[in-house]
């Protein structure tokens, strides 16, 4: 399911619809006065984490939540060491009862995990992506997974937005111009061109009336019209490696790329290839695969890209979001409430549509 639309230089508003998902659980709901142990997996902020006030989702700042959970009897650990078999978080699987992560330092939750954690209820994406679980083997667990919908989509929205005039403007080798002490305004400008009167391709139906889009049933048929393609859509088996080859071969040459949804969406050696052919004109997004990405991912290397790490969700507005967003949950949890239903990602027993 497509839109696109005309670029007419009028002022852009993205909007993202919650859709509907489901859940299960072994037994969701604490008990009332029942101590839980509740597991953080977070990035380090550093010396970072007390320069602002609201860096509310890393290792030092914990979501604002301790205090609150630990007042009320609950077990409140969390850590960055999230991965191999020695790994901190690793020692708490056998007894936890919910696990928070984010999308920017995700826990991976595979199902031989799930298996050890006797004790899981709950599963919490502190923001928007839940592809880091195996939500299969959560559903069959009878484990609840949830995640805070909507809470960034303003923040993703706009550094798109940003995205697509960064690679239409060629600002990169502009800036690098200007940090090497070069001026060759040539050199940046034949390569540069106004968004006024370009199509842009993204996937969301509901913007055909929202927006003035054009709907369009057929990717196929999408994908030759765009001068850029911003992709927005969760990862599944679906959708993995969906944009191989074939599919940006189908692409008008010199397509402009902007991807902030899933980077294993992408063919990782395709767009390698595409960029250094010129078939596309230029790549931006914050998502990798792998993420965190290692120092020789082709990516970091290719012609006219501009990737960043995975930043686009997790500014301070958006992390206050998240953050109270994840206690809501939490609260509800606790009192043997449901959540918002857009929220939830696996319910008695069912995924959501969107991961399917």
């Amino acid at each position: 399911m497509m839109a696109m639309r005309r670029f007419t230089g009028a002022a852009i508003r993205a909007c993202s619809s919650p859709s509907s998902s489901g859940y299960f659980a072994r037994h969701l709901h604490a008990s009332s006065g029942e101590s839980k142990k509740i597991v953080g997996v977070f990035y380090k902020a550093n010396e970072y984490a007390s320069k602002n006030p609201n860096f509310l989702g890393c290792v030092e700042n914990s979501l604002g939540i301790r205090n609150w959970l630990e007042s009320q009897g609950h077990q409140y650990i969390v850590t960055n060491d999230k991965e191999g078999p020695d790994c901190e978080l690793e020692k708490h699987i056998p007894d936890l009862h919910v696990l928070i992560s984010t999308p920017f330092h995700p826990a991976y939750v595979t199902a031989e995990r799930i298996k050890k954690a006797k004790n899981l209820q709950l599963l919490l994406t502190a923001g928007i992506g839940s592809d880091h679980i195996d939500l299969q083997a959560a559903a069959a667990a009878e484990l609840t997974v949830a995640e805070v919908t909507g809470s960034n989509v303003v923040s993703v929205a706009e550094d798109e937005l940003m995205r697509i005039l960064i690679l239409m403007r060629n600002f990169v080798p502009g800036y690098n111009q200007v940090v090497n002490g070069e001026w060759n305004v040539a050199g940046i400008a034949y390569r540069a061109y106004d968004l006024e009167g370009k199509t842009i391709g993204t996937m969301e139906p509901e913007l055909e009336k929202e927006i003035g889009a054009n709907y369009v049933e057929n990717l196929n048929e999408m994908l030759p019209k765009c001068d850029v393609v911003v992709l927005n859509m969760p990862l599944t088996e679906k959708t993995r490696g969906m944009f191989n080859k074939e599919m940006i071969g189908k692409m008008k040459k010199g397509v402009l790329i902007v991807n902030n949804a899933r980077g294993a969406i992408m063919d990782r050696r395709a767009v390698v290839e595409a960029m250094e052919s010129g078939q596309i004109g230029g790549y931006s997004g914050d998502v990798w695969d792998p993420q965190s990405a290692p120092k020789d991912h082709p990516w970091r290397y290719m012609p006219n890209q501009a990737m960043t790490p995975h930043i686009s969700g997790t500014t301070m507005d958006a992390q206050i979001r998240y953050a109270a967003g994840t206690k809501d949950m939490l609260e509800k949890y606790f009192k043997g409430e449901d959540f918002l239903a857009q929220n939830y990602i696996v319910k008695d027993g069912v995924i959501a549509p969107q991961y399917m």
